[in-house]
């Protein structure tokens, strides 16, 4: 008889344990993630997790908070925590089955700080039974944080240059017109003795004699005809125009003793001008004449449909058509600025005798950067107002490491002109040195036009974690943070051929070679590559021993 109650008895104690026994333990195997090893992208840190809750683990009556938590030496940053529930639980969670167990994914991201290149994340389980709540141990699922984006290229980004407009040799024109009245083509006197005819012939005769600063091209004589009169009458009266106005331009040479090529030309009849004039008026059905030429192209149909707009043809003929009956006179010449000599040798005894941009372009005749900034600060005290020589000294700063001093210059410039492409561009940069990736791509918005505007976008694309649009930006660049952009987008053959290109390689060139190295498996390059780094930065060369990078070669970055 005891020994029938006994049985019964045992097995209700055992159920009465069972059901009131904690979850336990929970082990790694159970939980992935995505990726395997954290990175920081964009400031963030990413990740998916995918987790099992094994069969006849969870409790029907349970409720399971589970957080992610990233921790490293001195300090953690949690994640959102997401919350399952039983079979027998009243409410909105995830449900899992107590006797088939059931799988789950969550997502969580960290705001990346330097601290987590040598960090583990884990998972917090926090367990709620009824009135009851307890803790199991904690789960380690991934080992963080990869953190090569967040090496600091942009620092040894080129800064944006702000040119100057010097030109040497400036194009220049002098002009003038002869009048003739209707149907005639001789030159009047009271024509030749024009103020604007002598201002010509004057400007001729300086050019002509100062070849030091002048260079006479030649002289364009172009006459007209007005287009009324029919063509054949026209024809004959712009080419006798022409003629005699070229046989007064050859006697005025002569008399000046100036030798020159004089290139005659006419139009028998001038529409176009007589276009230009009509739609520039005011005169009544202006709309219509205009209309009329569209329409007609034949010169006789032009000039009868015209005629028969009775109402404004006499406006015309007094107004419009005289203007028409001309030669113009076009001295073409060339101005001869300072040569390269005569500019440094005028900034070491006067630069005041410098305009704003020949001192600008003194800056680059020089590779001295001394003299170069001394030429920069000059122009700046004689031209106080000019944006550019303070950009191109923050620029220099900039490529010095001097941030500080890089900024203040900008921020001058920026005082001058702030919608100058150049200091947007640079003060962009500056942003991103600071982390402050949301100003940065306001000046940026800005940078259209600038040549280092691109090279800065790419910078600011990496920090947004946008690395194929990174690299679309840098184009044939040939820069640290250009082959940072190709590495994350795992274009790891073109970025070895970009760090191979660059032109004065520092520490970090080496460094991304050595991540090159690391990302195709190429031990020696790792090597040959950290070796390089310890004789130039040992600081950066200690970094390397925490980078998850480097994992797998702790014996060739140590």
């Amino acid at each position: 008889m005891i020994k029938k109650l006994y049985l019964p008895l045992v097995a209700l104690l055992v159920l009465a344990f069972s059901s009131c026994s904690k979850m336990g333990e929970l082990s790694p195997d159970y939980f992935t993630t995505n990726p395997e090893v954290l990175e920081a992208i964009g400031g963030k840190v990413p990740v998916t997790i995918t987790g099992k809750f094994p069969e006849k683990y969870f409790k029907k009556n349970a409720t399971v908070e589970v957080t992610p938590v990233l921790r490293w030496e001195g300090g953690e940053a949690k994640g959102q925590p997401a919350t399952f529930q039983g079979e027998k639980v009243q409410g909105n969670d995830q449900t899992i089955s107590y006797k088939t167990g059931g799988t789950y994914t969550m997502k969580a991201s960290f705001d990346y700080v330097s601290e987590m290149a040598k960090s583990e994340l884990y998972l917090d389980f926090k367990i709620k039974k009824g009135k009851k709540e307890y803790t199991i141990p904690s789960v380690k699922i991934a080992d963080g944080v990869i953190a090569t984006s967040e090496l600091p290229t942009v620092n040894s980004a080129n800064a944006a240059y702000a040119p100057d407009a010097f030109q040497r040799i400036i194009k220049q024109a002098k002009e003038a017109q002869i009048m003739f009245l209707i149907q005639q083509a001789n030159l009047r006197a009271s024509e030749l003795k024009s103020d604007s005819l002598k201002a010509f012939h004057k400007q001729v005769v300086a050019v002509a004699g100062d070849t030091k600063n002048y260079k006479l091209n030649n002289i364009e004589i172009s006459a007209y005809a007005s287009p009324d009169g029919g063509v054949e009458l026209n024809t004959t009266l712009a080419e006798n125009r022409q003629n005699n106005t070229e046989k007064y331009m050859n006697q005025q040479l002569k008399k000046g003793k100036i030798e020159t090529e004089v290139d005659a030309k006419y139009t028998a009849q001038d529409w176009d001008g007589f276009q230009e004039l009509v739609s520039k008026s005011n005169i009544q059905d202006k709309d219509l004449i205009l209309r009329v030429l569209s329409m007609y192209s034949d010169p006789e149909q032009r000039e009868t449909e015209i005629k028969n707009i009775s109402s404004v043809y006499k406006t015309l003929a007094d107004e419009i058509l005289p203007q028409l009956r001309r030669a113009r006179l076009t001295a073409n010449y060339d101005v001869i600025g300072r040569s390269d000599e005569e500019i440094n040798a005028a900034f070491d005894t006067d630069a005041k005798v410098l305009s704003n941009d020949e001192l600008l372009y003194a800056a680059t005749l020089t590779n001295d950067n001394a003299r170069k900034e001394a030429i920069y600060k000059k122009t700046v005290e004689l031209y106080p107002n000019d944006f550019r020589a303070y950009n191109n000294l923050g620029m220099m700063a900039y490529a010095n490491g001097d941030l500080a001093t890089a900024e203040n210059y900008f921020k001058q410039a920026a005082s001058k002109n702030a919608n100058a492409a150049e200091v947007n561009t640079n003060l962009g940069l500056i942003e991103l040195t600071k982390g402050n990736v949301a100003n940065a791509e306001t000046y940026l918005s800005k940078s259209t036009g600038a040549n280092t505007a691109n090279e800065a976008l790419g910078n600011l694309y990496i920090k947004q974690g946008q690395y194929d649009r990174a690299v679309q930006a840098f184009g044939d660049t040939k820069t640290n943070s250009a082959a940072l952009a190709q590495i994350l987008a795992k274009d790891y053959n073109k970025a070895k051929s970009t760090l191979s290109a660059v032109k004065n390689p520092d520490a970090y060139t080496n460094y991304l070679m050595a991540v090159v190295g690391a990302r195709t498996n190429n031990a020696d390059l790792v090597k040959s590559s950290m070796d390089k780094v310890k004789q130039q930065d040992a600081a950066l060369a200690a970094k390397a021993q925490n980078d998850r990078e480097f994992a797998k070669y702790a014996n060739e970055v140590k």
